[in-house]
């Protein structure tokens, strides 16, 4: 069997940390984790400080690129201001270039170079601006009249493949729930942080704090990392866009007794609440907490990053009348040969107690 050598650019987001520990523990390759700020844990992975954005610093990495033979590029821009700044012209122009301060000089300098995966997800349908056509479907309802970074790249990578001997596949998972410490788009950390706050308050109840309900679908990590893989190697996933989805589907509300209990509390009802405007200001207090209870996560801000703000727009905080369903078809996924599923519910249960585990989170 040949070695690989794996590049996962953005090690420390939600993707690019899930690839990095699969990958990692494949046993038949060579990891290289790209991030500016080191991972919690490398799983064996040869860890590169980088800065992406950085033309120069990353046009002297050839050296440190010749043997690789798969990119993951889970790397993302996001600012404050999380949902509006989908689609300002900055953070498209800043991701735009990213990659291709990074593919350009590993395409030149990687002579076995055999894959590309890109990540996009439902903002290629339009989630973020209008109601889905249930189901959204690749190739069928994407929104390319509508300003986005995914198109610039897809373009870019389409272009740059064009008589080449490497492949590219883009996967598009819907809300990927996972471990990563000050992500963007975390809801485990967001939801564990709050909860830990108000138990510290001395409730014991933990109401759901966003708005009417939305029938959605989720991602676990685990499974879009081996999604990842799949492609990688797979015939069928040569030059193709597919959704990625657990399989079933949910409503925050079911779900949330499930969440309450994993976190040790009672479901306590609705009431919204805004979590980025309620829980975020409150970094004093969580020193004092994960003093007392021995966390590792850091400060509040490097342990939740943006996500308080994520979490108030996933769960719909504001809404007032149900919301249009957003789900995705994974036909095309299935048939092309990647038929792993898992129950949301349980994957929530997961996570939380992989977190408390770690003391990323107060021991139920």
């Amino acid at each position: 069997m040949t070695r690989k050598t794996v590049l996962v650019a953005g090690a420390t987001g939600l993707v690019g940390y899930a690839a990095m520990k699969h990958f990692g523990g494949a046993g038949d390759c060579d990891v290289i984790a790209l991030s500016r700020r080191r991972p919690d844990e490398s799983f064996g992975a040869r860890f590169i400080s980088l800065d992406l954005t950085d033309g120069v610093c990353c046009a002297a990495m050839t050296e440190e690129l010749r043997a690789v033979t798969h990119l993951v590029y889970a790397a993302l821009h996001e600012r404050p201001g999380l949902v509006a700044g989908w689609r300002e012209q900055e953070q498209i122009e800043t991701n735009d270039r990213m990659l291709r301060n990074l593919l350009n000089p590993l395409a030149a300098a990687a002579p076995g170079l055999q894959h590309v995966t890109l990540l996009q997800g439902t903002k290629a349908y339009g989630v973020h601006v209008r109601p889905l056509a249930v189901p959204a479907r690749e190739n069928r309802s994407e929104m390319h009249d509508q300003a986005n970074f995914y198109w610039n790249q897809e373009n870019y990578v389409r272009a740059k493949q064009a008589g080449q001997e490497w492949a590219w596949s883009i996967l598009r998972p819907v809300l990927i729930v996972g471990e990563a410490t000050g992500s963007a788009m975390n809801v485990i950390s967001a939801l564990g942080a709050h909860a830990a706050l108000r138990e510290w308050d001395g409730f014991s109840d933990l109401p759901f704090p966003g708005g009417a309900a939305r029938v959605a679908q989720a991602v676990d990590a685990d499974v879009l990392a081996r999604a990842i893989a799949w492609a990688g190697g797979a015939t069928n996933a040569r030059n193709e866009i597919f959704n990625v989805t657990n399989g079933d589907v949910f409503v925050w509300q079911n779900i949330w007794p499930a969440i309450a209990e994993a976190l040790g509390m009672r479901d306590g009802g609705s009431v919204p609440m805004s979590l980025d405007a309620a829980t975020r200001q409150r970094g004093a207090e969580w020193d004092v907490l994960r003093a007392r209870h021995g966390l590792r996560g850091g400060t509040l801000d490097e342990f939740v990053g943006l996500s308080f703000e994520y979490a108030d727009y996933t769960m719909g905080y504001g809404r007032g009348q149900p919301g249009p369903p957003a789900l995705v078809s994974t036909i095309k996924l299935q048939q092309a040969g990647f038929h792993e599923v898992m129950d949301t519910e349980a994957m929530f249960r997961k996570w939380f107690a992989l977190y408390q585990d770690k003391r990323l989170l107060p021991s139920r």
